[in-house]
């Protein structure tokens, strides 16, 4: 059944009242919310309404990134949102002069290698980006580590 406001989807900066919201979300895809909170200043969300239906995360280490909890809910799926929310991120991150944005997926790779990101050995990534709690703790080694250099995409 096809959501009449579907196409009413806004994104937007996350608001510190919506970061429960931005958290149930998280559980229902069955992604880590663990240090997500720190960096809601540059959390984006997708908004049907009131209601919070996407989001994704920007973890700033300088002139490096790391995109991180990037959630559609399972009703908003399929209409192209976690690429608006994906290109936003994009977006942020060029506002705050990054060279290169990282991530860890442990299902998405085909995805992201559709947005432009590449696949990369974990020894790769910067070591500021290394120490990060998705990189430590969150995301098994067996996780691809994908990369997206900007700058070179316009």
């Amino acid at each position: 059944m096809r959501n009449e406001h579907s196409d009413r989807v806004t994104i937007g900066a996350a608001k510190q009242e919506e970061l429960h919201d931005i958290f149930a979300l998280l559980d229902e895809c069955e992604l880590p919310k663990e240090g997500l909170a720190p960096h809601l200043s540059t959390t984006l969300v997708a908004r049907n309404g009131d209601e919070i239906v996407g989001c994704s995360a920007l973890e700033l280490y300088q002139e490096f990134a790391l995109l991180r909890s990037v959630a559609v809910s399972p009703l908003s799926r399929g209409k192209g949102l976690a690429l608006r929310l994906t290109q936003a991120t994009l977006d942020l991150a060029r506002h705050h002069h990054v060279m290169a944005m990282y991530l860890l997926t442990e299902t998405a790779s085909a995805f992201f290698s559709k947005v432009g990101f590449k696949s990369v050995q974990r020894s790769d990534v910067p070591k500021k980006v290394q120490q990060s709690v998705e990189f430590t703790t969150l995301c098994p080694d067996t996780a691809t580590v994908m990369m997206y250099r900007l700058g070179q995409d316009q």
